[in-house]
C-alpha cells in the first residue's frame, strides 16, 4: 500500500503549496493595490502652485496665479472671491475693484499703481489689471488689507492668514515628509534636524496613531511621525474680535426731529438700558421732479445732515458718564417723492463713498461708540446696492472700533419695504441687525401693531430661512399702538398711541377681549359715529414678547421709542435681559 500513498502525499502538498502561492499572491495584489496609490506623483510642475495655510489649491483655482516683472503675485478676482473676500466686485461706472476684510475697504482703479485703503491713498509696485477679459488683483499688494502673509518657495507661493492660529514644531533629527500618514508612501522632502515645520490643521482622529500632518518652509504639505518632532510652540492664536458689550443688548431709540433738540437728562438715569440710539444724521432728500435722475441731479444730497449742536453733545457726555454706550441713529428718511433720489445715491460708489466719509467724520467728532442706520423704503431692485453700501461701511467703522448695527423690516413684506433688504448679508457683514418688529399693518389693512404670533414666525424665518445668527439678532419692539379709526368698514386714519397713554385714550367702559394667539388685549368701541379699534401693547403684551429675546437667545432688544413707555416695562426688560 506505500506506493500508493506517497503519490497522494505529493499530490495534497502540491496542492498544499498551489494554495500558499494563490494566498501570498493575492496578498502581494492586494498589497500593491492599497499602497501603490501612495507612491504616486500628482505634483503640479508645470505651473507655479498655490497654497493657502494647509492646502495646495492649484487644481481647483478658477485661473492661475500670474507673477509680474515687478514679482508682484496676482490672483484673480474669482479666485480672490472664492478663498478671501466673496463681496469683492468690479465697478464698471468708475472701472475699479473693491474689496474688503475685517476692518479694510481696498479700491484699486485698473491699471493704476495706487490703491485707496479706508479712504487714504497708497502707492503699490503693480496695478489691478484685465487679462483676456479677466480680472486680477495684485494680492502681494494686498497683505495689510486681507492680513495675510506671502511667501515664495521653489515653485510655490505660499499665503497664510494671520488670524488662524499657528503652531510650529522642530526636528529631532533628519526625517522624511511623506505623501501619506505611512512609511510605505513616498516622501515628499527630507528635512534636517533643527528644521522647523508648521503643524497643520486636521480633524480630531483623522490621522493615525503617532502621525502629524505638517507644512515645511518650501511649502510641501505631508506627513511625519510625531516622535521626530518636538519643541511644540503656539506662535500664534486664533483671532478674537472682542465685544463691546458682553451682556444682553438692551436699545433705548431716544428720537426727535430735525427742528427739535436732544433732551437734557442731567440728573435722569436709564434704567435696564446699555445703549441710546439718539437720532442725530439724517440723509436729508428734496424732489427734484425729473423722470431721468443724474449724479448731478443728487450730488449735493449724498451728504448726512447733523443734529447734534450743543444739546447733543452735553447728551453724549450724560451718557458717557452713565456708562451707556452711544449708537446715533443715521436714517434716510425716503418717502415716494424721494425714493428715486435715493436710489441714484445708493447705486453711486462716489456718492455711498461721500455719505460714509460723512458718517466717520462725525462718529470721531462726537465720539460715538456706533452707528445704527435706519434706511427705510427702498426699491427692491436696489437690495444689492444697498448691501454693497454696508459692506463699504462695515470695515471701516471697525478698524475704529465702532459698531454697526442695521434695521431692517420683517422679511414677509413688500417690495419697496420688505424685499429690498439682503437679511443674510447683513447679517454676516454688520455687527448687528435689527429685526423692526412693529408697524406690522400699514394703513391699508388695519390690525395689531406687534403681534406675538407674527413676532415669533418672523424670529424663526430671519435664523432659519434667512440664515442671520441668533448671537447677531436684535428685537426691535413698540413702545406705542395704534388706534385705528374706521366708518362702514373704510379705515379713515391710525393714531400712534404711547403705551403710557392707552387707557387714557379709550373709554372706561370698553370692553377689553384677550387673543390668545396675539398675546394682547383687543379692543373696540363706538364714538361719534366712527368704530375704533385698537390692539394694545401693554406691560402683559410687551412681557411676553421680551420672553422670545431669551427663547431664542437673541442678542439683545430696542425700544421704539423712548419717552413712550409705561415705567413698569424697564422691570420686564431687566428680568428678560438679565441686566
Amino acid at each position: 500500500m506505500e506506493p500508493e500513498t506517497k503519490p497522494k502525499k505529493r499530490i495534497v502538498l502540491k496542492i498544499f503549496l498551489a494554495i500558499v502561492f494563490i494566498v501570498i499572491l493575492a496578498c502581494g495584489v492586494l498589497f500593491t493595490i492599497k499602497v501603490a496609490p501612495n507612491y504616486i506623483n500628482h505634483d503640479i510642475t508645470d505651473k507655479t502652485n498655490l497654497v493657502l495655510n494647509y492646502s495646495n489649491v492649484t487644481g481647483r483655482m478658477k485661473q492661475d496665479l500670474i507673477i509680474d516683472e515687478n514679482n508682484v503675485v496676482y490672483l484673480s478676482l474669482n479666485d480672490i472671491k472664492n478663498y478671501y473676500d466673496n463681496h469683492i466686485y468690479y465697478d464698471e461706472q468708475y472701472n475699479q475693484i473693491v474689496t474688503s476684510s475685517q476692518t479694510k475697504l481696498a479700491v484699486l482703479k485698473i491699471d493704476e499703481k495706487q490703491m485707496t485703503v479706508n479712504g487714504k491713498n497708497v502707492q503699490i509696485k503693480s496695478p489691478a489689471i484685465i487679462k483676456n477679459n479677466i480680472y486680477y488683483v495684485p494680492i502681494s499688494e494686498m497683505e495689510e488689507i486681507y492680513n495675510i502673509k506671502i511667501t515664495r518657495a521653489d515653485n510655490k507661493v505660499i499665503i497664510e492668514s494671520l488670524d488662524r492660529k499657528l503652531t510650529t514644531a522642530t526636528t529631532k533629527k533628519k526625517s522624511d515628509v511623506k505623501y501619506k500618514a505611512t512609511l510605505f508612501s513616498r516622501t515628499l522632502e527630507k528635512i534636517d534636524e533643527g528644521d522647523k515645520v508648521v503643524i497643520a490643521e486636521s480633524e480630531a482622529n483623522s490621522l493615525p496613531k503617532g502621525w502629524v500632518r505638517v507644512r515645511t518652509k518650501n511649502g510641501n504639505l505631508g506627513y511625519m511621525e510625531s516622535r521626530k518632532l518636538n519643541e511644540y510652540v503656539i506662535e500664534r492664536e486664533d483671532a478674537v474680535y472682542e465685544k463691546q458689550i458682553d451682556e444682553k443688548i438692551s436699545i433705548a431709540w431716544e428720537y426727535f426731529s430735525e427742528y427739535a433738540k436732544a433732551p437734557d437728562n442731567t440728573g435722569i438715569v436709564y434704567d435696564g438700558v446699555n445703549v441710546v440710539s439718539p437720532s442725530f444724521f439724517t440723509l436729508k432728500l428734496e424732489n427734484t421732479n425729473k423722470d431721468k435722475l443724474t449724479v448731478l441731479d443728487v450730488v449735493s444730497q449724498a451728504k448726512v445732515v447733523e443734529n447734534v449742536a450743543d444739546e447733543g453733545q452735553n447728551y453724549i457726555k450724560w451718557a458717557h458718564n452713565n456708562g451707556y454706550k452711544v449708537w446715533a441713529k443715521v436714517s434716510n428718511e425716503t418717502l415716494t417723492t424721494t425714493i428715486d433720489e435715493f436710489s441714484c445715491i445708493i447705486n453711486d460708489y462716489k456718492l455711498r463713498e461721500m455719505i460714509i466719509k460723512d458718517i466717520i467724520t462725525y462718529t470721531k467728532k462726537y465720539d460715538l461708540d456706533g452707528i445704527n442706520i435706519d434706511f427705510e423704503y427702498m426699491y427692491q431692485k436696489d437690495s444689492d446696492a444697498f448691501s454693497k453700501f454696508i459692506i463699504e461701511l462695515a470695515p471701516q467703522l471697525k478698524e475704529m472700533g465702532i459698531v454697526l448695527s442695521v434695521d431692517v423690516t420683517a422679511p414677509n413684506g413688500g417690495e419697496n419695504w420688505s424685499l429690498c433688504y439682503d437679511r443674510n448679508l447683513i447679517g454676516e457683514v454688520a455687527d448687528y441687525i435689527v429685526f423692526m418688529g412693529y408697524d406690522q399693518y400699514g394703513t391699508s389693512v388695519i390690525g395689531s401693531t406687534s403681534g406675538y404670533n407674527w413676532l415669533k414666525n418672523n424670529i424663526n424665518n430671519f435664523l432659519t430661512y434667512e440664515e442671520v445668527p441668533s448671537e447677531k439678532l436684535i428685537l426691535g419692539l413698540p413702545f406705542y399702538t395704534k388706534l385705528w379709526q374706521t366708518k362702514d368698514g373704510t379705515t379713515i386714519k391710525g393714531t400712534a398711541i404711547p403705551m403710557s397713554n392707552v387707557n387714557n385714550s379709550i373709554p372706561s367702559n370698553a370692553t377689553k377681549e384677550w387673543l390668545e394667539d396675539l398675546q394682547q388685549y383687543y379692543v373696540q368701541y363706538e364714538q361719534g359715529g366712527y368704530v375704533y379699534k385698537m390692539w394694545i401693547e401693554d406691560e402683559e403684551s410687551f412681557a411676553k414678547k421680551m420672553k422670545l429675546v431669551k427663547d431664542y437667545n437673541l442678542a439683545g432688544a430696542a425700544y421704539w421709542r423712548k419717552g413712550f413707555e409705561s415705567k413698569s416695562v424697564w422691570k420686564i426688560i431687566k428680568e428678560n435681559l438679565d441686566m
